[in-house]
């Protein structure tokens, strides 16, 4: 698989470069933001590795440009005073973040843990489609529609929404969420669920039955 690598810090892509390259995946690395969509657009990767603040074109524009065209999963990498920029990368559609600074082995197990995710909702029989007013969803094609029309969903926010069907009618505490859609071994603020479900119900609209359970977290139907 190809990953994309995004940062103006040599020495963190050259040790990203070769933690990912020693764990089998193809690396490319792009210096801001233009430079990574220029290669995103050719290249087609796997999944997308970039820092927010950067010259040219930073994190969230990537972000932003990327989510016009695909669901490639992103990964964000931010320092801990970029708490508004990464909430703001993840309302752009990015899947998760991890904070400078933080260990490779760290990273290359969350690379593995989306990548095994996506993967593995390709084959098998598809299950049914599953409807809540004008608001469908069709975890096999891996499609939710309103309205009878295809709405752009991040992978992570359909990894959040497929749990949350597979689990309809339960109430789920947030960290039952992290568990079930980012992984056991995902470390990272709990506040992650609550901006998933915030795009979810900005793209799904009310008539997608997502409450939230004062003192638990939130259920479907």
């Amino acid at each position: 698989m190809r990953i994309l690598i995004v940062d103006d810090e040599r020495q963190i892509t050259r040790v990203l470069r070769t933690s990912l390259q020693s764990s089998g995946y193809e690396v490319t690395v792009a210096n801001n933001g233009l430079e990574a969509f220029d290669l995103f657009r050719s290249i087609a990767p796997d999944l997308v590795i970039t820092d927010l603040a950067m010259p040219e074109m930073g994190g969230i524009e990537l972000t932003r440009a990327i989510r016009s065209i695909a669901e490639t999963p992103i990964i964000i990498l931010s320092v801990r005073e970029q708490e508004t920029m990464k909430v703001a990368a993840l309302d752009e559609g990015a899947d998760d973040y991890v904070t400078k600074p933080f260990s490779a082995r760290e990273l290359v197990a969350r690379v593995h843990a989306i990548l095994r995710r996506t993967s593995t909702h390709a084959g098998g029989q598809a299950p049914p489609v599953v409807e809540f007013a004008n608001v469908a969803v069709d975890t096999g094609r891996r499609e939710a529609r309103r309205d009878g029309e295809v709405v752009a969903l991040a992978t992570r926010e359909f990894d959040l929404l497929a749990f949350l069907v597979e689990n309809q009618g339960l109430a789920l505490s947030r960290q039952q969420l992290l568990d079930g859609v980012w992984g056991p071994d995902w470390y990272g603020d709990e506040r992650t669920v609550d901006v998933h479900v915030r795009q979810l119900r900005k793209k799904l609209g009310t008539d997608l039955p997502l409450a939230t359970v004062w003192g638990v977290g939130y259920r479907l139907g």
